[in-house]
């Protein structure tokens, strides 16, 4: 995955209004195929609560069936882009271990991986403006430079690719 520059105020719009459609159709569903479900199958005992999970699973399972399908659609790009990179950290903070042990040996796809790791972290931070962990991660970045310098390497997010995390130690 590469890093890209996104629109913020774009981005945001986008979400809450993605949000927005979700929580409306969620409810309007679930409610519909329930009640759908309770006039076609009444229960004598007055317990409808299997069908009003049934009309929230199949109302869930469409819209992430939809979501799924519009990902690439132009309106969902920063949203999508942005649920990718979450993704990606996330497979990189699953090998976190190993790959802080590879920066201390050195290791330059582990130092790419933790490179790429802190840049999208920042990039996502700013996104969601969570600034309290933004000092943090600047020293991480110095921590992670001064290594990059011990052994002589140059840092660059671009050089980080996915299959690096499949080949650490």
């Amino acid at each position: 995955m590469k890093l890209i520059e996104i629109n913020k105020k774009r981005y945001r719009a986008h979400l809450n209004r993605i949000i927005t459609a979700c929580i409306l159709s969620l409810a309007i569903g679930s409610l519909g195929i329930a009640q759908t479900l309770i006039a076609l199958f009444p229960s004598s005992s007055g317990s409808h609560f299997h069908w009003n999970l049934i009309g929230v699973i199949i109302t869930s399972l469409c819209l992430g069936f939809i979501l799924i399908k519009y990902k690439n659609h132009s309106f969902m790009a920063e949203v999508a882009y942005v649920w990718d990179l979450k993704q990606a950290l996330n497979k990189i903070t699953r090998k976190m271990r190993k790959v802080r042990q590879g920066v201390e040996r050195g290791d330059i796809p582990a130092m790419q991986a933790l490179n790429f790791y802190y840049a999208g972290s920042r990039q996502l931070w700013h996104l969601d403006d969570n600034n309290i962990t933004l000092d943090e991660l600047t020293l991480w970045q110095a921590d992670l430079n001064s290594q990059a310098k011990k052994y002589n390497i140059v840092l660059d997010v671009s050089q980080y690719d996915v299959q690096i995390l499949s080949n650490l130690n």
